[in-house]
């Protein structure tokens, strides 16, 4: 059976008669200037901006000014709504098996500070029974991309084509790749651009790149994890939680079952940063341990996702069966089948899934460089609420975050254990020491006062359903 289809036969997202060509009615400077004043654009219009990507007929200040534009003006859910589909439009589309109907399930994050929840949730659904086509990215603002932790293993290939994508789902359940030069070209070119014209928060924009991506996978269940905090593209719970409902209306309008979670930001996901690190972190989270801020997030949106497609009665026995394959290994044996199915030898993957943590951080070749900073008070534990504290706040994470520009491939930051005057932080880099700025800057990370011990908030905040309804997350 085929496994594409061309992107404008009658049964492709957006498929429509081609836009005028240049020198008609329809130019870029003046589809530029209509949005720049305020105008809405017509599915034409738009239409043929998304055509010119990448084919040489628009050029890179032309986008970036396109870009621009919709940051300042926006765009209307019908402007929106043509924007994705037309994304969507510019590749190829997948094709499954018709026995996959219903199985076909992803997850996508807004992004944080050591979010790497897709790396064990996207096995631990597979596990389940799911088939999981999971199209990442890489880091934009601030946050970490999947695809740059997944390269911290050596070998790992995250470019597959659809047929070796649906061989591997054949085999062992779920994959996480990049775009191709065949899927949503058009995002591949605005993605790269949002990041360098300061444009990563435009609404319309955010919804277009997640959504065309998931469109194309043709799912039957999508869940978004949107994030709000200090260290997250919106910092307030209200200004989340538009962008989550306008991403589960269209999602829902595109024929996807979509639901959301808005998560707290304010702190890193887990103890560690950082690629290597955090691929250490999954491992934990696989064998059935690890933070539990990132098992709460693994559980909860594993579990939305499973109820979604029929494979679990509720959120939270959908969550018990996330925890149950994390708990006895299957996700773990997943995982480790994935790794191989996408590049990584016999070896690498043994030690990375069976090994102790010294074999593995020889396999990943952390930074060789290690600096500790000491908290300036005593009798402190910074522990992530694993233990007491006489003085916390929240931790902003905007300092993790900018430390990692210190490094290398494999530069991190590991945080926990006993404050009295000891290391609260270590910092793992293969550059100069850090500068005095840089450790100024990670120090602002800590923040005394005597208050009660302090027991951090649960991560998921609120849940979204397909049907527009929100719900307070049962406690896991």
């Amino acid at each position: 059976m085929p496994v594409m289809s061309s992107p404008r036969d009658p049964n492709h997202p957006g498929s429509s008669p081609m836009a005028p060509e240049e020198g008609g009615q329809i130019s870029i400077p003046e589809i530029i200037r209509k949005k720049r004043d305020g105008e809405t654009l017509q599915q034409e219009e738009i239409r043929y901006f998304v055509q010119t990507l990448g084919s040489g007929r628009s050029q890179e200040g032309q986008i970036g000014a396109m870009l621009m534009a919709i940051r300042l003006r926006g765009m209307e859910p019908s402007e929106t709504m043509v924007l994705t589909r037309e994304m969507a439009a510019s590749g190829t589309t997948l094709d499954w098996p018709a026995q996959w109907r219903g199985l076909l399930v992803d997850k996508h994050s807004t992004g944080g500070v050591g979010d790497k929840v897709s790396l064990p949730l996207a096995p631990a659904l597979a596990a389940c029974g799911c088939k999981v086509p999971m199209i990442s990215g890489r880091g934009l603002g601030h946050t970490g991309g999947t695809l740059d932790k997944l390269e911290s293993v050596p070998g790992f290939c995250v470019s597959q084509s659809p047929e070796q994508m649906k061989e591997i789902l054949e085999r062992v359940g779920c994959c996480i790749v990049e775009q191709s030069q065949h899927l949503v070209p058009a995002d591949k070119v605005l993605y790269a651009l949002r990041d360098i014209t300061a444009t990563v928060d435009s609404l319309p924009l955010i919804i277009g790149s997640i959504l065309s991506k998931k469109m194309v996978e043709k799912l039957s269940a999508l869940v978004l994890d949107v994030k709000f905090g200090s260290a997250a593209l919106y910092h307030t719970l209200e200004s989340a939680e538009q962008l989550a409902r306008n991403l589960v209306s269209v999602g829902n309008q595109l024929g996807m079952k979509t639901a959301a979670v808005l998560s707290r930001m304010d702190e890193p996901v887990g103890a560690r940063v950082g690629n290597s690190l955090e691929v250490l972190e999954t491992l934990q989270c696989l064998e059935g341990g690890g933070p539990g801020d990132l098992r709460e997030l693994v559980t909860t949106l594993g579990g939305l996702l499973l109820w979604q497609s029929g494979r679990a009665s509720s959120v939270s026995t959908g969550a018990t069966q996330i925890g149950q394959v994390l708990d006895n290994g299957a996700a773990l044996r997943t995982f480790q089948a994935m790794l191989r199915a996408q590049g990584v030898e016999a070896e690498v993957s043994r030690l990375l899934c069976e090994g102790t943590e010294e074999q593995r951080l020889a396999v990943l070749k952390v930074a060789g460089t290690q600096e500790e900073l000491r908290a300036p008070e005593e009798g402190m534990e910074w522990a992530r609420g694993r233990g007491h504290y006489k003085s916390l706040s929240s931790s902003p994470t905007h300092p993790f975050a900018l430390a990692l520009s210190c490094g290398c491939p494999w530069a991190g930051l590991q945080a926990g254990g006993k404050i009295e005057g000891t290391p609260w932080i270590r910092i793992h880099h293969d550059a100069p020491r850090l500068s005095q700025t840089q450790r100024e800057t990670l120090q602002k990370a800590l923040i005394l006062g005597d208050v009660e011990p302090f027991n951090p908030p649960a991560k998921v905040a609120k849940i979204l359903l397909p049907n527009g309804e929100s719900a307070v997350p049962e406690s896991q």
